[in-house]
């Protein structure tokens, strides 16, 4: 489980905005934005740091890309990265590495890297990594999806869910930045394929 020690790593000391955002991760209405999800990614981070330009940056938009997340908000990742440049220079981080932290949280809203962006590449990675999990750890993530979205009836949650799984299922490599992510790929590719013949298969 993510602590403030973990805050704490990147601000030795930094208590308040640590704890802000932890609270904010433990919201109520989370079921898979939580942070056991922060924490899977910051492990991704650590394990693959060498494949990013300035992996502290890495870290941190880790840190503040679902800060705020509301299942049905169209803007949660700009509104997280204004988060973002809003505390960060408080915080003595140089507006260079400060843009970067937005930009990055920018870039999970739709996950397109481009060519050559080895930060957007990793945090894109480690956001993602939980599609190639083992299937049970799988089954586990889409449940808490279904949970996070109880609202949405069942017939249209299968049809919407699915088609972003399609979405996902038709990239030929959804990794870019571990070493692995041939491998990774290749796992994810099948656990989508398991969950959309579950939505579309089922009654």
């Amino acid at each position: 489980m993510v602590s403030l020690a973990d805050w704490q790593r990147l601000f030795p000391g930094e208590a308040s905005i640590g704890a802000d955002l932890i609270a904010r991760w433990s919201e109520p209405h989370r079921r898979y934005h939580t942070l056991d999800h922060l924490g899977f990614m910051l492990q991704v981070i650590d394990d693959h740091g060498d494949a990013a330009d300035d992996v502290d940056a890495v870290r941190m938009a880790a840190w503040f890309h679902d800060a705020v997340y509301e299942p049905f908000a169209a803007d949660n990742e700009e509104r997280s990265a204004a988060l973002a440049l809003d505390v960060l220079p408080g915080l003595g981080v140089s507006p260079d590495r400060v843009a970067e932290v937005a930009r990055l949280v920018r870039l999970t809203a739709g996950h397109t890297v481009a060519g050559g962006d080895r930060n957007g590449a990793l945090l894109a990675d480690a956001d993602l990594a939980i599609l190639a999990a083992p299937p049970a750890d799988y089954a586990r993530y889409a449940a808490s999806v279904r949970a996070e979205y109880a609202a949405v009836p069942e017939e249209a949650f299968r049809s919407g869910r699915a088609q972003i799984l399609g979405a996902f299922l038709a990239e030929p490599s959804l990794f870019r930045a571990v070493p692995a992510r041939a491998e990774w790929t290749a796992r994810a590719h099948d656990n989508l394929r398991a969950e959309i013949t579950t939505l579309l298969g089922a009654p």
